[in-house]
């Protein structure tokens, strides 16, 4: 069992500590937001993750998991800092370090024992070495300072599982022992254990999530050529997935990613490849259908409604994804955006994210608590979240509900015959327009 510490309590940092504290490890948060650190002391999460209230309790009761506001007593007589603050993007689309700034200040300062720093936060290559220099240059007391990165890997909405149950966890380090040291603590996961240097761990954490990123992008631009040719593209993308070299994941045709990672990461992996004299062609390629992407349910309502002005629109789901109420980049504010400057009356309903979308969508749109308040009289409902309510409606209710029961799907939600049997119009991602009971084809 190891003493850790924990700066940052976000998607990353809470969960990454709720982990370790649950597979032996004594772990310390630290976060600087006095209400915050209250809510979890009492075992409350202050983001909405499935599972992990329950975890964060059990870890509490069994005094393995504590809340600080203070560095100086969350760092005192630890064995290994984790950092897992946030690296937002700068306008030029560079990773802002002004957090991690303040975490090596801070380490700095308060530090008094011999400690390994850990570094989960997604930073440039060449950050932990800034990082450990920095320490090591401000360092109050004498001690030995090493440091290591472990990039995380875990997707919002299913983070609490990924954490027990990932693909592999990478430990960067260029201290053999360092690296040991990190490798033993991960080990009651039984997840296969990577090992390179620092800064090849960094360029996974990039090169990885620009991959997925790529993916999707790639399978959108399919699906739009799949609309002009009268192919489906989930048919397409099965097809393609049997290729055990190219796989299953991350085919499946949208109105784009959003989120904390993929927007985020692309742009600074793109902004790093140019500071190093690299054009990075097909990274900006991938960026730049993923924001055109953002508008295709808009220019099909366009298409197939004429003027948008006075018409009551319905959006369905704002978070960026399901089981998350994570705003940050998520197509729904674009798409808000898009019908209101159309002059469009927008109602908008999610089951999770209305606290957090109201901080971000442009004013303008009314907020509803249900599915059935947000179809009332609509001329037309945006699909813009696949939750699973949304996705096992009983398709009757568009059309009782509804002034015009015309559907843009952003997500692919319902199987085409089932939608024809409804006699709904309905729009999707990649696939043939359904109109007046018929699926249509291209002639």
């Amino acid at each position: 069992m190891k003493k850790i510490a924990v700066v940052g309590t976000g998607y990353v940092g809470l969960v990454t500590g709720v982990a370790l504290s649950d597979i032996g490890h004594d772990v310390t948060c630290i976060d600087i937001d006095e209400h915050k650190v209250k809510r979890m002391q009492e075992g409350k999460s202050p983001i909405y993750e499935p599972g992990l209230d329950e975890v964060m309790a059990r870890n509490i009761e069994a005094g393995r998991l504590h809340f600080t506001t203070s560095h100086e007593e969350g760092f005192n007589s630890k064995d290994v800092i984790y950092i897992a603050v946030g690296t937002p993007e700068k306008e030029d689309g560079t990773a802002d370090l002004r957090f991690i700034d303040q975490v090596t200040a801070d380490i700095a300062t308060h530090v008094a024992d011999d400690v390994i720093i850990v570094t989960k936060s997604t930073v440039p290559v060449g950050t932990n070495d800034y990082i450990l220099k920095k320490i090591r240059e401000r360092l109050i007391h004498k001690v030995t300072v090493n440091i290591v990165s472990n990039p995380e890997f875990l997707r919002e909405g299913s983070a609490v599982y990924d954490a027990f149950h990932g693909d592999r966890i990478v430990v960067g380090a260029d201290s053999k022992e360092a690296g040991d040291v990190i490798e033993d603590i991960n080990k009651p996961f039984g997840i296969q254990v990577y090992r390179t240097d620092v800064r090849s761990a960094e360029m996974i954490k990039y090169a990885s999530n620009a991959f997925l990123a790529t993916k999707i992008s790639f399978i959108n631009e399919i699906a739009n050529i799949c609309e002009k040719v009268g192919a489906n593209i989930e048919d397409v993308a099965t097809g393609m997935g049997m290729d055990d070299r190219i796989g299953s994941k991350f085919l499946n045709a949208g109105i784009g990613y959003g989120g904390s990672c993929f927007p985020k990461d692309t742009k600074a992996l793109a902004q790093i490849a140019a500071n190093n004299d690299h054009h990075f062609e097909l990274l900006e390629s991938v960026i730049r259908v993923n924001n055109q992407q953002h508008s295709s349910l808009t220019t099909k309502a366009k298409t197939v409604m004429g003027s948008l002005k006075g018409k009551k629109v319905a959006l369905l789901g704002l978070a960026f994804k399901p089981n998350t109420d994570d705003m940050r980049e998520s197509p729904a504010i674009a798409v808000s955006s898009e019908l209101l400057l159309a002059g469009a009356d927008v109602t908008a309903y999610d089951p999770i994210a209305m606290d957090n979308a109201k901080k971000v969508i442009p004013e303008g749109v009314t907020y509803v608590d249900s599915t059935e308040e947000a179809l009332a009289g609509a001329d037309a409902v945006f699909i813009i979240t696949d939750w699973p309510e949304f996705k096992e409606l009983d398709l009757s209710v568009f059309k009782e509900k509804m002034a015009t029961p015309l559907l843009f799907d952003g997500r692919n939600c319902y199987d085409l015959n089932t939608v024809a049997s409804a006699n709904i119009n309905y729009y999707s991602i990649g696939r043939s327009p359904v109109e007046n009971g018929d699926i249509k084809t291209i002639s």
